[in-house]
């Protein structure tokens, strides 16, 4: 496991997915995806968690330490769905809630266009977005835009993408592949123009 702290009172994690191999395309992912740890003023904010196989007992000897340093109710917030990984484990440990009122200091972006469900979350004590697969980075270190399989309104997923471009991002912290903290939100309107320079 690959911890970073990226910020004051915010830390990335990595942890190997146990089924990376079955993804489309694979081969262009890490098989690692990005968890975070986030301590709002009311809450310990874990979004997209994954218990790293393997290293269970350094992993839990680091959160159960953090959870009963703060004293805060743990919440667990998903960007999508199948973004679900160890939420019930972690739930269960911490008598966490999984969703529901968003803690101080988060935002939440809708990822629109498909029936299935996907969020970004914008923490804005940090300027740091949170995206299940919206962005994502390759293991070249290139940011793409990506889109789901599911997309049925790209009209929408376009909207989604002008309202996400219109906060002040300066992290980027995605689910596959390095996150991007600098210049961010240049990078994103990079990924954006190279992907309708593709389109052409």
């Amino acid at each position: 496991m690959e911890a970073v702290r990226i910020a004051e009172g915010l830390w990335r994690w990595a942890a190997e997915h146990p089924r990376w191999e079955h993804w489309p395309d694979h081969e262009r992912l890490p098989a690692e995806v990005g968890c975070v740890y986030y301590e709002a003023d009311d809450a310990t904010v874990l979004v997209d968690p994954l218990v790293p196989v393997g290293e269970e007992d350094d992993f839990f000897r680091h959160l159960d330490a953090d959870v009963e340093r703060r004293a805060t109710p743990v919440v667990i917030l998903l960007t999508a769905s199948w973004h679900r990984r160890s939420a019930d484990e972690l739930a269960a440990r911490y008598d966490a809630r999984i969703g529901g009122a968003l803690p101080e200091g988060v935002e939440e972006a809708a990822v629109e266009g498909a029936d299935e469900r996907q969020v970004a979350y914008f923490l804005r004590p940090h300027a740091a977005l949170v995206v299940a697969e919206i962005f994502w980075v390759d293991v070249g270190g290139e940011l793409r835009v990506g889109q789901s399989p599911a997309l049925v309104r790209p009209d929408e997923l376009e909207a989604s993408l002008a309202r996400i471009m219109e906060l002040p991002v300066e992290r980027l912290l995605v689910s596959h592949g390095e996150p991007v903290l600098e210049d961010a939100k240049a990078r994103m309107a990079e990924a954006l123009a190279r992907r309708e320079r593709a389109f052409l």
